[in-house]
């Protein structure tokens, strides 16, 4: 398999290069990786951005759709549409990556990960994912990555609704828009999903349906020299599956972020934004009394300084308080968890030189407190050729149900982790880049259940384990009319250290693919994941799970200035694999929607005036992070 890969990247690779030549905007913002509004080829961490043109062409029913195309995304889905998906970034835990909605955290406090099969792509705008640890400054969790969802902005942007059916019964309608007068903008977005599914179980013959209804509204507004911010979205709907005895069953859920943002000057140099923001994570079990819950109210300043043309400075403040219950088979837990974080950062360049440094502290209620921080430094070639070097720390607290839950532990220590990467980038010209590195993230204290007797199921909590993940990853883009490609490649070994074995659910290989060809007004594009064999659970020793090659073959015709048709055939190569032993995954399918416009292209070409922020927004700040 990984031979396949290698002559895979190859083939791929030699295609693009015959063809004449844009990658992305390098002066293109992100926030996420930083805090700071930065362009894109300033960011010395590695940093994907999934834009809203990438989204509608690629017709995903879920945001995990449009993550799982991209190395170093491994992405495990227990089922069909609504089923519990994980998030695997450079090989860390699934629960070691921190996902954001608008800035707000949606990792949940119980057992449960954050939902992000559950925000249909009809409503976001654009996805910034950065690979490696970023504790220092978002605090728990983010030892792999961070992936910040970032939700339209209609006011701008313009109405627009779209519906859309396809296999497995499955059916798509979103509308969205807004207004704006004078210093004020609303947006308001709706979108409706419905799927008969198709058995979870591979031993099942029962199709499992899935639907979801979610919602968004923000309203901004110019108050003298602030900017002011109320931002909510909410999905709520009902996942159906099979239990490990294949007894039907179904369950509600609820995922919701609150937020209220004030942003205003003090002086020319310095800008403070202060905000509040409360998750609601709820999942109800409707055959049995079972539930998980997560309420969490957070509390957060900032304060970015631009002390000079080389040094920005940035100073932050969160406290939250996080109320966690659960049932589970007549076990119940309940705990209420304070958690105070503090960080400072430094961002330097002057020349051909670019440097950050950042230092976070979280006191944490009973897990203790963790010191994080990160060093990064790049040196610029003749303004072609970055050469960087990267190393950081992490670290995870213990959630609720670690420490009181099945096995609980309240005694528990944070895992923890030490990342090292250096790389090297490279743009030809404004057609062409290339990037490539390597890294290794070693994680101790990992949480793991140990038994205390020969019953299984009776046992406790530990920190126990130890996990080193070394890897490399490689890159090329290349964007000129009328073609767009890029191939991704990552080579990792995330192995753990106690007994030498491969972490779950992880290849060490996978090659990505994608193509994408304009023919006047219809574009046609090609996604290809190629992943090696992962190790997985099973009785009584873990299983292999064989390598696959995922096809999805897209296009959308602009009939007319304001109604355009899309189409994709997932799993063109009809392959059986499975991301979760004994769970299934889909067979080749055909979905087509419509979509309307009235703006049409007028909107896209003032959209293409405006200078580009994270999301759209007046202000990039409070665009794409809520602190």
């Amino acid at each position: 398999m990984s031979r396949f890969l290698l002559l895979l990247a190859g083939a791929a690779c030699a295609t693009v290069a015959s063809a004449s030549d844009s990658v992305p905007n390098p002066d293109h913002l992100v926030v996420t990786a930083t805090r700071i509004p930065t362009p894109i080829d300033e960011v010395l961490a590695p940093v994907i951005v999934i834009d809203r043109a990438a989204i509608e062409r690629s017709a995903a029913t879920d945001v995990t759709e449009l993550l799982r195309f991209h190395a170093g995304l491994d992405l495990s889905r227990n089922g069909g549409p609504g089923q519990t998906t994980a998030i695997f970034i450079r090989g860390a835990e699934s629960n070691h990556t921190l996902v954001l909605v608008d800035g707000v955290r949606i990792n949940p406090g119980t057992i449960g990960l954050a939902a992000l099969q559950n925000i249909p792509p009809g409503m976001v705008e654009r996805i910034e994912v950065v690979k490696g640890p970023r504790s220092a400054l978002y605090g728990t969790d983010a030892i792999g990555g961070v992936i910040n969802v970032i939700t339209r902005r209609g006011a701008r942007d313009g109405w627009s609704a779209e519906v859309g059916y396809g296999d497995y019964d499955t059916t798509q309608a979103s509308l969205g828009g807004g207004f704006a007068a004078g210093p004020l903008e609303i947006d308001l977005g709706v979108s409706y999903v419905d799927s008969a599914g198709f058995p979870t179980r591979t031993t099942d013959d029962t199709d499992r349906g899935y639907d979801n209804l979610s919602a968004s509204a923000q309203v901004r507004a110019d108050v003298g020299p602030a900017e002011v911010a109320l931002r909510h979205w909410r999905a709520e709907g009902t996942s159906e599956y099979s239990d490990f005895f294949l007894t039907p069953v179904d369950q509600d859920f609820e995922n919701a972020t609150t937020s209220l943002s004030v942003a205003w000057p003090v002086g020319d140099a310095i800008r403070v934004e202060a905000g509040a923001s409360r998750l609601e994570d709820r999942i109800e079990q409707n055959q049995s009394p079972d539930f998980l819950r997560t309420v969490r109210d957070t509390l957060d300043a900032q304060a970015d300084w631009r002390a000079s043309d080389a040094h920005t400075f940035a100073a932050g403040a969160q406290f939250s308080s996080e109320d966690a219950s659960s049932e589970s088979f007549a076990d119940r837990m309940s705990a209420v968890t304070d958690m105070l974080t503090l960080f400072v950062q430094d961002q330097f360049e002057r020349g051909p030189h670019r440097a950050l440094a950042a230092l976070g502290y979280t006191d944490h209620e009973t897990a203790g407190d963790a010191v994080t921080w990160n060093l990064e430094y790049g040196y610029t070639f003749a303004g072609r050729t970055l050469l960087y070097g990267l190393a950081g720390t992490g670290f995870r607290a213990p959630d609720a149900t670690d420490r009181y839950g099945f096995g609980g532990n309240p005694d528990l220590e944070p895992e923890r982790s030490q990342s090292l990467e250096a790389g090297v980038r490279h743009r030809f010209n404004e057609r062409h880049a290339v990037s490539a590195g390597v890294f290794r993230n070693d994680i101790e204290d990992l949480i793991e259940f140990v038994t205390l007797s020969y019953d299984p199921f009776v046992g406790e909590n530990r920190n126990v384990d130890e996990a080193r993940i070394e890897g490399v990853e490689v890159s090329y883009q290349y964007d000129a009319a009328p073609w767009q490609v890029r191939v991704e490649a990552i080579h990792q070994d995330p192995r753990n250290l106690e007994t030498d074995d491969v972490l779950l659910r992880r290849a060490r290989d996978s090659v990505t693919v994608s193509a994408q060809r304009a023919f006047g007004p219809v574009a046609v594009g090609l996604d290809v994941l190629a992943a090696g064999e992962r190790k997985d659970f099973g009785w009584p020793k873990p299983v292999t799970l064989d390598g696959y090659v995922l096809a999805n073959l897209t296009a959308r015709w602009q009939v007319s200035r304001t109604v355009a048709l899309t189409g994709r055939i997932e799993n063109l190569l009809d392959e059986q694999y499975e991301l979760a032993h004994t769970f299934n995954t889909p067979d080749r399918g055909v979905y087509l929607s419509v979509s309307y416009a009235p703006a049409g292209r007028a909107t896209a070409a003032i959209a293409a005036q405006r200078p580009r922020d994270p999301g759209g927004a007046r202000g990039a700040y409070s665009a794409s992070v809520n602190r």
